[in-house]
């Protein structure tokens, strides 16, 4: 069977599309992936979305969520077109869509979140299946909805030899502990904080929208932390949390960054490069604070990091530092493409839809049990 995975995510660079073929026993499949397309948001593109996330009412809510389904079927013809595969050989798209509000459950409620693109967009443009609305069914059933790759992440990335730590950092960043393949033992996921995001957004400040994102983390380098500030960041009430927990732009985006930015007030590009640096430390440490907390103590092998943030040197080599001697490598090293992982995730998702297999890990989302995910529109 081969499947498109279709994934915009919180760094909102772009779509990603993945062209996945399953084969082999249905338990136990065969993963391979066929072709990887990146199709970048214009900057126009890019500012709908983030001002609809940030002050939309229904009506742009709305229209977003029609004009992204046109722009996911395209990115899934144009992933066909690169693979020289004809669009009838696909027998099912998975598609993730674009997460406009994301509310974690609480001990007095449950959560809520909402992912726009519209599907039957996307099955009318492209006469393929779509499966869509992942997180939906396991926050009904009280869990977070997030994060939902672990699941692939056992499929793609189990060693015969060791226990593996999956990290993605996106927009924001999450943590997969991959047990020895063939082990009964539970898989722990969660996510760690901010990623990308905040990143993101202060280099387009800086820049005045000249740059989208800090190139290999170049900026970071240049600049010096403020390890002061980095510990009052760290002092936000998210990070004293136990997993299961889930986060998003809702905490850790654009308002957040202006609140910094604001407090800061850097004028000069060494007073910006320092604010980059500082808030990059502070993801580096997040994410290493998470794994020495709850993962550590597990036992393992790696750590392997996929997502935007494995093009970051000085992410990749804080890391590095913070974790030695546990060796850590990118996806690519692993043999996944670090910026396709997630895409490859939801075309497993919608596989594993039409297996009729639960596609949730309940110990990593707190729902109350195994879920089939997602809804089916035809073609």
């Amino acid at each position: 069977m081969l499947v498109i995975g279709l994934m915009s995510g919180t760094s909102l660079d772009g779509i990603d599309a993945a062209i996945v073929r399953f084969e082999g026993a249905p338990m136990e499949p065969v993963w391979t992936l066929v072709a990887y397309r990146n199709t970048p948001y214009t900057e126009i593109q890019r500012d709908e979305i983030h001002q609809t996330i940030l002050r939309g009412n229904v009506a742009s809510v709305c229209r977003l969520h029609a004009q992204l389904g046109e722009w996911l079927a395209g990115a899934a013809l144009d992933v066909c077109s690169t693979a020289a595969i004809d669009p009838r050989e696909i027998a099912l798209i998975g598609s993730h869509g674009q997460t406009v509000w994301h509310e974690p459950p609480t001990q007095y409620q449950r959560g809520a979140t909402l992912q726009i693109g519209c599907a039957a967009t996307i099955a009318e443009r492209t006469r393929i299946p779509v499966v869509s609305d992942f997180r939906s069914r396991d926050v009904a059933a009280g869990g977070h909805g997030a994060p939902l790759v672990p699941w692939a992440d056992r499929h793609l990335f189990a060693s015969p030899d060791h226990a593996r730590v999956l990290v993605n950092i996106g927009g924001m960043a999450n943590l997969t502990r991959v047990p020895v393949r063939g082990s009964n033992e539970p898989s722990l996921a969660f996510d760690t904080g901010p990623g990308n995001a905040p990143i993101d957004a202060i280099v387009h400040e800086a820049t005045h929208g000249r740059e989208a994102y800090d190139r290999n983390g170049e900026r970071a380098a240049a600049g010096h932390v403020d390890a002061s500030l980095v510990e009052e960041l760290l002092a936000h009430e998210f990070f004293a949390l136990h997993p299961p927990r889930s986060t998003g732009r809702e905490q850790f985006g654009g308002p957040w960054a202006s609140e910094l930015i604001e407090r800061v007030r850097p004028r000069t590009d060494d007073e910006w490069n320092d604010l980059i640096a500082t808030t990059s430390a502070m993801v580096v440490r997040s994410i290493s604070d998470a794994l020495r907390r709850w993962v550590l103590p597990l036992g393992i092998g790696e750590v392997v990091v996929t997502g935007g943030g494995a093009s970051n040197g000085y992410l990749m080599h804080g890391l590095r530092q913070s974790l030695a001697p546990i060796p850590l490598r990118s996806g690519t090293e692993v043999g996944i493409d670090a910026d396709a992982k997630e895409a490859i995730a939801f075309a497993g998702l919608a596989w594993a839809h039409m297996m009729k297999m639960p596609g949730n890990v309940p110990e990593a989302t707190g729902a109350h049990g195994p879920r089939l995910l997602g809804s089916l529109t035809p073609a």
